[in-house]
């Protein structure tokens, strides 16, 4: 039997020095590589050091910041630029989205001095033994600092710098602000800057909205936005998410629980825009501009920030009621049919919607302008209501309510018979646009071929409350508010009457409505301005040819009562430039140029009682760092700057009053400049350029107009403080109401761009007005009536109505008028003078007719 030989002690001794004098060697080429290679870094260090830049140069660089745009109330309306950046500090910072930072990044963040050693080892390994370096174990504190100063070269040196700027930063900031610089400065793709704006462009979400997935979501973008976001690849950013959430949970962020709920929540994959609180797209490009010239192309990337004069109320109001309104009136001038018809196969309803032909899916997914929404017709119903989809796979159904309004289109003067089912509107594959309506079910629709316009401003200092310049700005950025030069016709009368009381009219005077012929070198032909009704009516006052907005009284009162040049200059003081002010009698009828913006301007000056402020619509500009740059500085109306006693309390002033009393008139308490200057030394006062006499009588006039006359449709709001005044111009082109109160003054104009009749029956009355109407619901809602207190120097007289004249004893037929103090008429006891132009019929109780102007 074979024995196994014993080991040889002297042979077993000798073994263990081998190694002994084997560890001890390998110990020794360690610690000399250690020192090596920590001499190294240290050389490194000092060989980079004088090139890096200071870490506190952060402080003073830049970031790409977007000009963003509010509303007067603090609503964003836009946000402009190439980059999307929203600033955040971090104790805004939910903590569940720092730990999924510091889960995908750089779990040891709190704990390190800028660098992970690991890391940096990792790379000079990989660089010694593959000529290149794969991954290098960057800390969150060295890609702000490749992000903020280096490049992306995967070199040594470029590791080297950055991780020296990254113990530069460390020494320079807390923790905790590093990390906020970091979450502010990376890119998170799709124009993304800071994680801020990206839960804004991923998910239209604030930070603090943020769930934990979505925190994940985004803290798994970094390593390569383009790959990685949502919106490129649902499926990568699927991996990247659960990838963070296991980091999380294995970190103790969090737990099993809320791991699990995480998981299971689907990704979300779409693109959304600025989180806009208010729709004002025409003045955010107003404002765009004004600050490009200020500030040149700084403008997109300087954290600017814009306040408005908005009311984002107000403004609310103006775009739904111009919207509305045009919507109205295409839907009167016909249907043009659908936006094309495509083939469809109604099998599809029972397959997947996503799954769908691209053509259709695409068709559905265009634009659709002014908030309307593009559907296709899926089927006919026997009640003739129609199927249909809409771009997001719901399916819904258009009641025959929403589409018997749709009469075909002929052309812009005409439309044919009414139809009578569903089948002689639509058909299964039309495109279509629909709207929602009030009662929660769709509407037919279609994009309004005219265009229009809504304006209000404060008349206390020419303020911008609403402005919609437009019904899409996508499709049309052309601003009417401010660019379209339109006849103002008939809205343009109460500067006509205006001037006229300034040359020794009144509201009494009685001026010939009969026929004139007008010739001037400045006029092609002879001019003959005739009345809407084609009827002349003899005699009348003015109040009563303003109030029935009659032709031939304005055309005499401008060339026999005024003149045109007193007119003009008269005129010119409400803003109105060449354009608007032609030296012949079409101005009477309004037969210049101007814009809404004019006329709201000439309208707010009379609803101010005769200060000429202008219009202005950037109050602030401010700096990213907050610091206010520009302060508006409007001229403001200052009554009591010229009122010697605005509302008699000399008496008690003159008395030193008890706290008590001060009290008592703290509210109503309002001195006039000529006793307490110190109040009123600062303001920027508006001019008077109208007479506070004048500016009453003319306000008063058109407060007939909207009780009685052309304007009587605003009745319907119950107020009794709105003065206002249609307009209609030459072959119904032009449709306008400007209306107002003490406190707002707005106009509102319909027409096509191309200067064509909007057709049979519209005009300012029918056209316009409802949409002041239903912008004016909002705007005067709650708040109680405000009409110009009566100023000195007015008083009022019994008047007989057919000749202005102040009453007889026993007149039945009489009223009463406001005159300016020592302009009450003196008449000689006449009777009144017959109508001699048409047959002898009572005007009492006849129909105030809209007056186009007609000039030839």
């Amino acid at each position: 039997m074979l024995q196994r030989k014993s080991p040889d002690k002297n042979t077993g001794h000798k073994s263990g020095k081998l190694l002994l004098r084997a560890l001890v060697l390998l110990l020794g080429l360690g610690s000399v590589a250690l020192v090596g290679a920590v001499s190294g870094v240290i050389g490194a260090y000092y060989y980079v050091a004088p090139s890096l830049p200071q870490a506190e140069t952060i402080r003073d660089l830049p970031l790409q910041i977007p000009l963003r745009i509010f509303s007067r109330d603090g609503r964003l309306i836009s946000e402009i630029g190439q980059s999307r950046r929203v600033l955040i500090t971090y104790d805004e910072v939910p903590k569940y989205v720092v730990d999924a930072f510091i889960a995908a990044e750089d779990r040891r963040f709190f704990e390190h001095p800028g660098i992970d050693y690991r890391g940096i080892l990792r790379g000079v390994f990989q660089k010694l033994t593959t000529g290149r370096v794969a991954s290098g174990g960057s800390t969150l504190t060295q890609q702000l600092a490749r992000s903020y100063f280096l490049n992306l070269d995967q070199t040594l040196e470029r590791k080297f710098k950055e991780a020296a700027l990254a113990i530069q930063i460390e020494n320079e900031f807390t923790k905790e602000q590093v990390m906020e610089l970091f979450l502010n400065k990376m890119f998170f793709g799709q124009r993304a800057y800071g994680v801020s704006a990206a839960a804004q462009v991923f998910f239209d979400k604030e930070l603090e909205e943020l769930s934990i997935a979505e925190a994940a979501t985004l803290a798994g973008v970094l390593p390569a936005p383009s790959r990685y976001n949502p919106v490129r690849s649902a499926e990568n950013a699927l991996l990247r998410r659960s990838y963070v959430l296991g980091r999380m949970q294995s970190l103790g962020f969090i737990d099993r629980a809320e791991y699990d709920e995480a998981m299971q929540v689907p990704m979300e994959s779409e693109l959304h825009g600025a989180a806009v609180e208010l729709h004002a797209d025409y003045v955010a490009e107003m404002v765009r501009r004004e600050m490009l010239n200020r500030f040149g192309e700084e403008t997109y990337t300087g954290g600017y920030q814009v306040v408005t004069t908005l009311d984002s109320r107000l403004q609310a109001a103006a775009v739904y009621a111009l919207k509305n309104g045009l919507l109205e009136f295409t839907r009167r001038r016909g249907y043009k049919g659908p936006i094309k018809a495509l083939e469809f196969d109604p099998a599809l309803l029972n397959e997947d919607f996503t799954r769908w032909p691209d053509e259709i899916l695409n068709e559905l997914d265009q634009y659709a302008p002014g908030g309307l929404s593009v559907a296709l017709v899926t089927g006919l119903g026997d009640d003739n209501s129609a199927s249909i989809i809409l771009r997001n796979g719901v399916r819904d159904n258009v009641p025959w309510s929403g589409i018997s309004w749709a009469r075909p289109f002929i052309d812009r003067t005409s439309k044919g018979p009414a139809p009578e089912s569903v089948t002689d509107v639509l058909a299964v594959g039309d495109l279509i646009y629909v709207m929602p309506t009030t009662k929660g079910s769709w509407a037919l629709a279609q994009v309004p071929e005219a265009q229009g316009a809504l304006v209000s401003l404060d008349p206390n200092d020419g303020a911008i409350t609403s402005l919609a310049g437009g019904f899409d700005f996508a499709t049309s950025k052309f601003n009417r508010v401010t660019q379209a030069y339109r006849q103002p016709g008939s809205s343009f009368k109460p500067f006509i009457y205006s001037a006229a009381l300034e040359h020794g009219n009144t509201a009494a005077t009685v001026v010939d409505d009969s026929p004139v012929v007008i010739r001037s070198s400045e006029l092609e032909t002879d001019w003959r301005p005739i009345n809407y009704t084609g009827r002349f009516y003899g005699p009348t006052r003015l109040r009563e040819a303003l109030t029935r907005s009659m032709n031939l009284v304005s055309v005499r009162l401008l060339l026999y009562e005024t003149g045109v040049g007193n007119a003009v200059r008269h005129i010119a003081k409400f803003g109105f430039d060449d354009n608007a002010l032609p030296r012949n009698g079409s101005l009477a009828l309004g037969g210049g140029n101007a814009t809404p913006l004019d006329m709201a301007q000439g309208y707010a000056i009379l609803a101010n009682g005769g200060y000429g402020i202008k219009p202005y619509v950037i109050d602030a500009i401010y700096a990213a760092d907050g610091s206010t740059l520009y302060r508006a500085d409007p001229k403001v109306v200052c009554r009591e700057c010229e009122d010697e006693d605005p509302v008699g309390y000399a008496d008690e002033r003159e008395a030193v009053m008890s706290l008590e009393e001060m009290a008592d008139v703290a509210l109503s308490y309002r001195p006039a400049a000529s006793e307490a200057p110190d109040l009123f030394a600062n303001i920027n006062k508006a001019p008077r350029v109208i007479s506070e006499q004048n500016a009453f009588l003319i306000q008063d006039m058109m407060r007939s107009v909207v009780a009685s006359g052309t304007g009587r449709r605003a009745m319907a709001l119950g107020r009794t403080d709105l003065s206002g005044k249609t307009g209609t111009s030459n072959d119904r082109r032009d449709a306008w109401f400007g209306g107002f109160n003490f406190d707002l003054a707005a106009i509102t104009w319909v027409g096509y761009d191309d200067d064509v009749d909007l057709g049979p029956g519209e005009e300012g009355s029918r056209t316009a007005l409802p949409i002041w109407i239903e912008f004016a619901r909002t705007a005067f809602d709650g708040l109680p009536n405000h009409r110009m207190p009566m100023p000195k120097g007015i008083v009022s007289r019994k008047i007989n109505r057919e000749t202005g004249c102040p009453a007889a004893a026993g007149d039945r037929n009489t009223m009463f008028e406001y005159f300016r103090d020592g302009h009450v008429p003196v008449c000689e006891n006449i009777e009144a003078a017959p109508d001699i132009f048409n047959s002898p019929t009572s005007r009492e109780g006849e129909e105030a007719e809209e007056e186009p102007e007609s000039l030839f």
